[in-house]
């Protein structure tokens, strides 16, 4: 019997991959946990001015505002937020296994800190014009605390995931040397810097229903917009810091997605020409209602919100995301949840080379009984079952899906062999930085092989099942037909 290794089963969502569904409820999450960070730095800054200038109508913007973030961050992000931890965990479940047996007591800080932070929200909300204003002032600081808290204390764990930026956390399994990586303070910067930005396009809402003619609109709206543009500076300044602090094949990825034209051009100013873009029009709105606050209309604040999730946050968020390729966490798990390298600190083992020698369907220990075994009968349905396993967290296994389609991606080749040279050279030696060593025995790589060619050919589609024969006159068809009737052979039985 192979030893059994603890894979859990992959969950995978036909076209668009799970990938997409933990980046589309992670970007709405952002959006609202950002705001909610750079809004309590807002409102400090605003308190302490209306405090200092006794000016207590400042403190109704303040009061608008916070009841708007109530719904905003505190309503929509906690139902996002359990969402993330629901869509990864089935995703990716020995990922986040590995972030919560290596972070476990900074993640019960941060809650304790978030707790802090969502008393100290309804708090300021609901006590201003009843209490003492120093006293406000207090309370005000008190959720500027917790909340920049909760953002240092869940950075370390994101940058981690980056990599620990050294071999010493390998050899130690150090908490401390997890957390205090070389990506964690560049990381912070930068998205410290981005969040005071969100805080202040959301905050334009705000501003905009001010009536028309309240000398309320420039006094804050100003301030607003200051902010607002002293995050995208910091946040592009922090942005080059970060890049600097990426592991090799995160900047190997960063390289390739440059569009050939921009040859030699340095990839840092390029590779985000439309992040950019999207920067250069919201600093362009932001400097607007700094100059023409009593212009500003709540539809327009409303579509700057929305360019901010779709054009900045989106694209950010799935590109940080694709930089940790192939890697989920620490540089030892892959994606696809197999263990690519030994971590001595916390015994850990590499797990390549077991599969290598037993195969990933006899040591995967949720993999149905009647494939642990390859048979021409079965061969479709295994080659697919290993696409999923070892590929789906990353690819599309659909030839038209939008998630980096795997069959797609090998050129539409129904070529059994040369996809099976690929998988046995390159892929079986690691050698591509980006995708995760799959070192598969010779009849699984067939069998994936068979799958895939089978799905570019269309006698299969994503799920193995039978769509037509390829035609006899074509030779690089003949294995993908010859599986093709076998499936038909299992099925007539």
């Amino acid at each position: 019997m192979s030893e059994l290794l603890g894979i859990y089963p992959t969950w995978y969502v036909p076209q668009i991959g799970t990938a997409w569904v933990m980046g589309i409820i992670g970007t709405i999450h952002v959006l609202a946990s950002n705001t909610s960070v750079g809004a309590a730095i807002l409102f400090a800054l605003l308190e302490t001015r209306a405090v200092r200038e006794n000016k207590p109508q400042i403190m109704q913007y303040i009061k608008k505002y916070g009841m708007f973030l109530l719904v905003f961050s505190y309503i929509w992000g906690s139902v996002t937020g359990p969402g993330i931890w629901y869509s990864v965990t089935v995703a990716s479940p020995r990922g986040i296994s590995a972030l919560i047996h290596n972070f476990v007591w900074v993640w019960a800080t941060e809650w304790v800190f978030f707790t802090v932070e969502v008393i100290g929200v309804y708090a300021l909300v609901y006590t201003i014009g009843k209490i003492d204003p120093r006293t406000h002032l207090k309370i005000t600081w008190t959720f500027v605390v917790s909340s920049v808290a909760t953002l240092v204390l869940i950075i370390g764990i994101l940058s981690f995931m980056m990599w620990p930026g050294s071999d010493r956390w390998y050899l130690t399994g150090s908490v401390f040397d997890a957390f205090y990586n070389l990506n964690f303070a560049a990381q912070l910067a930068d998205r410290g810097f981005l969040m005071l930005t969100s805080a202040a396009v959301v905050g334009s809402i705000i501003i905009a229903a001010i009536p028309k003619g309240d000398p309320l609109r420039k006094d804050v709206g100003q301030t607003v917009a200051k902010l607002g543009l002293t995050g995208l500076i910091g946040g592009a300044l922090a942005f080059m810091w970060y890049v600097a602090t990426l592991p090799p094949n995160a900047l190997v990825i960063l390289k390739d997605r440059l569009p050939h034209w921009f040859g030699y051009i340095d990839f840092r100013i390029t590779t985000f020409i439309p992040l950019a873009a999207t920067s250069l029009l919201i600093g362009a709105y932001l400097l607007w209602v700094y100059l023409k606050p009593q212009a500003l209309r709540v539809p327009l604040a409303v579509g700057m919100v929305a360019v901010l999730l779709i054009a900045g946050i989106w694209p950010e968020e799935r590109t940080r995301e694709s930089l940790r390729k192939p890697w989920v966490a620490g540089q030892y798990m892959y994606s696809n949840q197999i263990i690519g390298r030994d971590v001595p600190g916390l015994g850990i083992q590499d797990e390549v080379p077991i599969i290598a020698k037993d195969g990933l369907l006899k040591t995967a220990a949720f993999v149905p009984a009647d494939l642990r075994v390859i048979t021409p009968q079965n061969q479709m349905q295994a080659g697919r079952l290993l696409a999923v396993m070892a590929c789906s967290n990353c690819h599309s296994i659909n030839r038209d899906g939008p998630l980096r389609p795997l069959p797609q991606l090998l050129h539409g080749t129904t070529d059994v062999a040369m996809i099976q040279g690929f998988l046995a050279g390159p892929l079986a030696h690691g050698s591509v930085p980006y995708m995760p060593k799959i070192d598969l025995p010779a009849n699984e790589q067939l069998a994936l092989a068979t799958f895939l060619a089978a799905v570019n050919a269309g006698t299969v589609d994503a799920e193995g099942r039978l769509i037509a024969r390829a035609p006899a006159a074509a030779p690089q068809h003949t294995a993908v037909a010859q599986a093709a009737a076998g499936q038909t052979t299992k099925t007539k039985d």
